[in-house]
């Protein structure tokens, strides 16, 4: 295969990527939006047991498949950009499941997200292939990271739990969002982490990790954290997306290339590219991407959960009754009995006026007034 036709069967596949990312990512997004979405104890099992949860591991692990295999055609340099149009390609998608239009604020924040993520993917590469991990070294960062995901997903981001306390729709919002954001963070991570671990295993399995060819327990602890963090980072992000869709998924793809950026520069020796030029752009581009997660974070519509959890309970107000008075109401031959008041609102009943029978002036004999007893004029 040529160098032209490698390159162009990288870009399609990095676009079949791309989709296969951002439709698992809607699909997780709407499970989570759903009313009837699991939560507290036995959320796991009831998670595992949807069919639509199973959808979204498909199409993750169609995207992923992808990703590698125009890895092995195309240059990182050209691949790794690409995958940034998941969030560009999941954003109308999320906006026609749930039947509205992408707002203005929406696409500016999501380009922001997108010139930023490019930046900071076209400097974090290494100039050449770095080495890989230890496995001293792979346990430290999966302890390290495991810590990191325990803080990020059990707390919430500076100023949510501020947000979260407010009274009112807003203040839940908030809380909800920000907890979104720290899991989308725990998420990029772990996959990260993942994605680093498995260069490790690669190498082991290749005979070429640093310290020579482990043993088979070795080897069967580095796939068993891989599929952890793997499977961790993708209940993470089902966790981040009750928060909304656009502003998960860009902490998600920031996150991601950010910590292999770390365990590289940390660990294996690596650095950016064009030296402190290289520094200089990737702290430029993390702050364009920090100003479009912002923006698709105060532009996403609420979350229906926060809403419902907002709400005050509706006040309805008890029937008005008349209290009876203890006389029958029964009509007498002669009219009307004397018991047939109603209540009066404020009034306690020791209160209330007696009611007596004054003989009229004229008419049968039978007829007669009723008049309060305070109110009522001798008989003539």
């Amino acid at each position: 295969m040529t160098t032209a036709a490698g390159t162009v069967l990288a870009v399609l596949l990095s676009l079949v990527s791309s989709a296969g990312y951002a439709l698992a990512a809607v699909a997780q997004a709407r499970l989570a939006a759903a009313p009837s979405a699991p939560s507290g104890r036995g959320a796991l099992r009831a998670l595992l047991a949807r069919g639509q949860w199973w959808w979204a591991v498909g199409l993750n692990a169609a995207g992923a498949l992808a990703h590698a295999v125009a890895l092995h055609y195309g240059p990182l340099t050209l691949v790794q950009p690409l995958g940034a149009l998941t969030l560009v390609a999941a954003l109308p998608l999320g906006a026609y499941t749930a039947r509205r239009r992408v707002t203005r604020t929406e696409w500016r924040g999501a380009l922001w997200t997108l010139a930023g993520l490019v930046g900071l993917v076209a400097v974090t590469g290494p100039a050449a292939p770095g080495e890989s991990l230890s496995l001293r070294e792979a346990l430290a960062v999966a302890a390290a990271t495991a810590l990191l995901i325990a803080a990020l997903a059990g707390g919430r981001l500076p100023g949510a739990g501020r947000r979260a306390g407010r009274t009112g729709a807003g203040g839940a919002e908030g809380g909800v969002r920000g907890g979104g954001l720290g899991h989308a963070t725990a998420s990029g991570a772990a996959s990260g982490v993942a994605s680093a671990l498995t260069q490790t295993l690669t190498a082991a399995l290749a005979s070429a990790l640093p310290g020579g060819r482990p043993a088979w327990w070795q080897t069967a602890l580095l796939a068993l954290l891989i599929s952890a963090f793997a499977m961790g980072g993708l209940l993470l992000s089902q966790a981040a997306y009750r928060g909304g869709l656009a502003a998960p998924l860009a902490v998600v793809n920031l996150a991601n290339p950010a910590a292999a950026a770390v365990i590289g520069v940390a660990l294996l020796g690596e650095t950016f590219r064009a030296g402190a030029w290289g520094w200089l752009a990737a702290a430029a581009a993390s702050l364009v991407a920090a100003r479009g997660v912002v923006l698709l974070t105060a532009s996403a519509p609420a979350p229906p959960e926060a809403v419902r959890e907002a709400a005050p309970p509706a006040a309805t107000a008890p029937p008005a009754t008349a209290t009876p008075s203890a006389a029958p109401s029964a009509e007498g031959p002669t009219g009307p009995s004397s018991a047939g008041l109603p209540g009066l609102p404020g009034v306690p009943s020791q209160a209330r006026p007696e009611v007596v029978r004054v003989p009229a002036a004229s008419g049968p004999p039978a007829a007669g007034l009723f008049l309060p007893a305070p109110e009522a004029e001798p008989a003539r």
